[in-house]
């Protein structure tokens, strides 16, 4: 890639990206990412000044970074940095950390520490960003009847087991505000992760009520195809009666949409899907997309074909953040072109109470505001979307809206799932809060406690 100066503009880029999209046709692209080692090579980079550099190292040797040649040149606007979305989502900013953090980690580089005292500094920070958000580690773990822990699955809730595959225990590119975060820093017991299906298809047997299982990550889609189809040949070959859906999260499609079109494995992984819906199983495809910039390239839109032509069905999310989508007509427009690829717009969720949710949170006033306006701007195929939702411990809480009740102005919120199904879609009020951004902010309107609050207190005993 050739460097790029002070003269770099608009057009010059324009006609990269042509020639860039052009030629992948010919010759498959060969991922190269861009970590804390050698971010600095990037020309465009180096066009950013010392201070900034410096700046994402900081942040960096905390919160996981990475990115890749395909979003550094086809998704990232270079002539609006520092405002551009993608950037912002993908490269370190100084406000994903706290002051006192910062400064604690900076003094560090500045004083040429030694790598040891840099991770121990970086995971004193890091254990307090509340790594594991809504109980995952003390509540989520599932145990087969003979005692044993699967620390590699969760189980929240009744009808849906996620499965974290040790060999997707990573991403193309990472998310900056991802609640999954712990599992890229190298703090091991942080990690969910299983080697092998047979846990998996036991824990199925002994659960008849489980009925989709979610592969997550990491991103499974970071798995070579052979690989992932062992996974899926246990399952389709165990013959489990209760498994109706297999669930993929992933980012693969906005943050390399070759693995779907020229990677070596590509036609071998699109023969996976079809694979599991021939067998009679329903595949949904949890796609992550952000940003309506992340479905704009000509190699997203083939992607998203391909994926499709096996009988998966598509479905998308994302959180909603301050300095990327908190913008209603973006949601509207970003939501018509899903519809528009054949895709199922899902869930606009809230940020996770983790991480940078400092930097990334949303009121919940506000982001019930931003999904209204855009909800009601796009036709009726769209609204398949639901939130703003926030996956907290007790369960997917649904921001409804705001209500006068009793000359009271208060929140309305509602259960799209629970830890008990008996509080799904049952209304609730808290005091009205022009500042929460996420559950625990909240306080109960004309009651003491939440209705779920007393019921929570037996899951957290056993």
């Amino acid at each position: 890639m050739p460097r790029i100066d002070a003269t770099f503009n608009k057009g010059w880029s324009t006609i990269y990206k042509m020639t860039y999209q052009k030629s992948i046709w010919n010759e498959s692209p060969s991922m190269k990412s861009y970590t804390l080692s050698n971010f600095r090579q990037l020309p465009q980079i180096q066009q950013l000044s010392e201070e900034k550099q410096f700046e994402m190292e900081v942040v960096g040797n905390v919160l996981p970074f990475k990115a890749n040649n395909y979003v550094v040149e086809q998704l990232i606007d270079w002539n609006n940095i520092p405002n551009d979305p993608i950037f912002v989502l993908t490269f370190p900013q100084k406000g994903m950390l706290k002051p006192e953090h910062y400064e604690k980690m900076a003094t560090a580089l500045k004083n040429n520490a030694d790598k040891k005292e840099i991770a121990t500094i970086a995971n004193e920070i890091r254990l307090q960003l509340n790594p594991h958000p809504a109980g995952q580690m003390e509540l989520n773990v599932p145990t087969l009847k003979d005692g044993t822990k699967l620390y590699g699955m969760q189980h929240k809730y009744k009808e849906t087991c996620l499965f974290f595959p040790s060999q997707s225990q990573t991403c193309h590119a990472y998310c900056s505000f991802c609640f999954r975060w712990p599992q890229f820093v190298g703090m091991d017991e942080m990690k969910f992760a299983m080697q092998e299906g047979e846990q998996l298809v036991q824990y199925l047997r002994e659960h008849p009520e489980i009925t989709d299982v979610l592969f997550t990550g990491g991103d499974p889609m970071i798995m070579k195809a052979k690989i992932f189809s062992k996974y899926i040949d246990t399952l389709i070959d165990a013959k489990l009666p209760n498994l109706k859906t297999i669930r993929i999260g992933t980012k693969a499609l906005a943050y390399w949409p070759y693995k779907f079109l020229t990677d070596s494995d590509s036609q071998e992984m699109l023969q996976v899907f079809k694979k599991i819906t021939d067998s009679g199983l329903h595949l949904a495809f949890m796609a992550h997309f952000n940003h309506l910039n992340e479905l704009s390239t000509d190699a997203v839109k083939d992607a998203i074909k391909e994926v499709r032509k096996t009988g998966a069905q598509i479905r998308t999310q994302s959180p909603v953040l301050t300095h990327i989508n908190d913008d209603a007509e973006m949601w509207a427009k970003m939501w018509t072109k899903q519809v528009e690829l054949g895709c199922i717009p899902y869930y606009m969720f809230v940020v996770r109470d983790t991480g940078a949710q400092h930097y990334f949170g949303i009121p919940l006033i506000k982001a019930h505001e931003i999904f209204k306006k855009a909800y009601s701007s796009v036709s009726g195929l769209a609204r398949t979307v639901r939130g703003p939702s926030m996956s907290a411990t007790p369960g997917k809480v649904h921001v409804i809206g705001t209500a006068n009740v009793n000359n009271e102005k208060v929140i309305v919120l509602r259960f799209l799932q629970g830890r008990n199904p008996d509080w799904v879609d049952i209304p609730f009020f808290a005091k009205y809060d022009e500042n929460a951004i996420w559950l625990d902010d909240l306080k109960p309107a004309f009651t003491e406690n939440f209705f779920f609050e007393e019921g929570m207190k037996s899951f957290q005993k056993n």
